[in-house]
């Protein structure tokens, strides 16, 4: 099926000389005639969709996975009854032209990629007036961590096969011109639940097409494992090794190479780039290992192993004959805690996600025309300080600069209404704790106003199996820091803003949140920032 938009003029916009403008889902760049004159504003994501009509050829069942923008359900073709995953992204939920690009670049990332037993398969993409569907494999086999944890006996013999896999992964995309920019464990699920099942990456949301030599500047993935270049804001595909190579490290260790309380801090030791090789197990590990970890991590891009020469790492290139002695208990434990502690932080991210709902959009486009004194179309900055304080938010210039920086899309100093909306939305959801409030509610569902141990474990209930109260008392220990026996409050709050929250709610959010950082951060180190 072709595009069913058709597009209107582009002659009537002016466009700032030398820049691409982006195009602006709220004024609609897309457009369908229908009932002979009439023009209905219709927002068209993908340019050559299976079908509109889902429903012809599959049947939706239970919810698999849930969100920002949309639900996973799990899919049945009502021809043979063969089961697949289906995603679909509320279009209510894409409120910038950067959200829309990231869903229609996706599937033409998937159809681009070739068949390959570790990516997960496109079948079908449909969509309607509500909403894009994307059928794709069905993976029943669980996240990487959570095998891995259910396992007996954990050696680095396993770690290697793992990290064989995402290498191999990481390099079929290099060579087809993708950078995934998001690699990490909770993006590689099994296939099935067979001891022999092969490991699939399964969402290629953050990726790029890249052209080589060609560098990018936009702060996107997971904090956790973003590469030293990415804060820097200029780095190319070496970024998806030093992710593989941090999955490495958690593999062998059971925790992250570089954290701390706050993403400030987290931030700073990526920039640092220490590794810390004296904790248990690091001892009783193959120095080649600990090699490949080191070139892994090498904070000089220009420095670091590709893909290829990963592969080609004795480590790997022997992964049979590495050691077949278990790392310990300790890792396990952490590697758990770890996969838990993110699964609960998910959970109360994914209601605090639904809780902003488009009616709370409502009112931006006469807020935006009331700042647009000049009736252009777009507002600059000084317009967005005074519209912002006339409605008593009084930010601070330098604050207020980053946001206006990041949120630019189309880079011409100014923003369009699309623009506009994104850090509205940004500002609702950080103006005040409104939304972690609902969240924290949603645990405590006795109202006693803490999240007591049995509420926790019922929160958790699909995510532990029941040798998992170790687990549930751990996160209890290291939340609950009054030690009073319940989560108040104030304890779920500092969890939630603490350096470990790498899940805040949207892409749009990690613009914003890590331009300040990495300019604060680049300002303290003495460093200078790519343009």
């Amino acid at each position: 099926m072709g595009n069913c938009c058709a597009r209107p003029d582009s002659s009537s916009g002016k466009r700032a000389k030398g820049k691409k403008e982006k195009p602006n889902p709220f004024y609609g760049d897309e457009y369908v005639v229908a009932n002979g004159s009439t023009v209905v504003h219709r927002l068209c994501v993908l340019k050559e969709p299976s079908g509109q009509d889902i429903s012809i050829d599959y049947d939706l069942g239970r919810e698999l996975g849930r969100g920002e923008f949309g639900v996973t359900y799990l899919c049945t073709d009502v021809n043979n009854g063969e089961k697949f995953a289906c995603k679909s992204i509320s279009k209510k939920k894409l409120r910038t032209a950067v959200d829309i690009e990231d869903v229609r670049r996706e599937v033409q990332i998937m159809k681009h990629l070739p068949k390959h037993p570790n990516i997960v398969s496109l079948k079908d993409t449909y969509e309607d007036d509500s909403a894009v569907h994307i059928v794709m494999e069905l993976c029943e086999g669980g996240e990487l961590f959570d095998r891995i944890v259910a396992r007996g006996h954990y050696t680095e013999r396993a770690a290697a096969a793992v990290m064989k896999t995402i290498v191999e992964v990481v390099q079929v995309c290099h060579e087809q011109g993708v950078m995934h920019r998001d690699l990490k464990p909770e993006n590689f699920l099994f296939a099935n639940k067979k001891e022999s099942s092969p490991l699939k990456a399964i969402d290629f949301g953050l990726s790029v097409f890249f052209r080589p030599g060609e560098q990018f500047n936009e702060i996107v993935g997971s904090p956790y494992y973003m590469a030293p270049e990415v804060l820097k804001r200029n780095y190319g595909p070496e970024v998806d090794v030093w992710s593989a190579g941090v999955i490495l490290y958690i593999l062998l260790c059971g925790v992250p190479p570089f954290w701390a309380e706050t993403e400030q801090g987290v931030a700073q030791a990526i920039i640092r780039s220490v590794i810390d090789f004296k904790r248990d197990p690091w001892p009783k590990v193959s120095e080649n290992a600990k090699d490949l970890v080191k070139k892994m991590l090498n904070p000089d891009p220009k420095q670091r192993l590709t893909a290829e020469e990963v592969l080609e790492h004795p480590w790997l290139q022997n992964a049979k004959k590495a050691p077949n002695v278990s790392l310990g208990e300790t890792v396990k434990a952490r590697l758990k805690q770890f996969s838990v502690m993110n699964k609960l932080k998910k959970r109360a991210l994914q209601v605090v996600a639904e809780f902003l709902s488009v009616e709370e959009v409502a009112g931006l486009k006469e807020a935006f025309e009331m700042m647009d004194t000049n009736k252009r179309g777009k507002i600059n900055l000084e317009e967005l300080r005074l519209g912002l304080l006339k409605g008593g938010q009084n930010i601070p210039e330098a604050d207020l600069q980053i946001l206006m920086e990041a949120a630019d899309v189309d880079g011409d100093g100014s923003l369009n209404y699309g623009e506009f909306v994104a850090v509205s939305v940004h500002l609702k959801k950080m103006a005040n704790d409104e939304h972690l409030h609902k969240a924290f509610s949603f645990f405590d569902r006795n109202r006693s106003g803490f999240i007591e141990i049995e509420e926790l474990r019922n929160a958790l209930n699909d995510e532990v199996d029941t040798s998992g109260e170790d687990v549930i008392n751990a996160i209890m220990h290291d939340v609950d820091t009054d030690k009073d026996g319940r989560i108040s409050y104030e304890e779920f709050a500092v969890m939630m803003k603490a350096g470990t929250d790498w899940r805040k709610a949207s892409r749009q959010y990690s613009r914003e949140r890590f331009n300040s950082i990495s300019l604060k951060l680049m300002r303290e180190e003495g460093l200078q920032l790519a343009n």
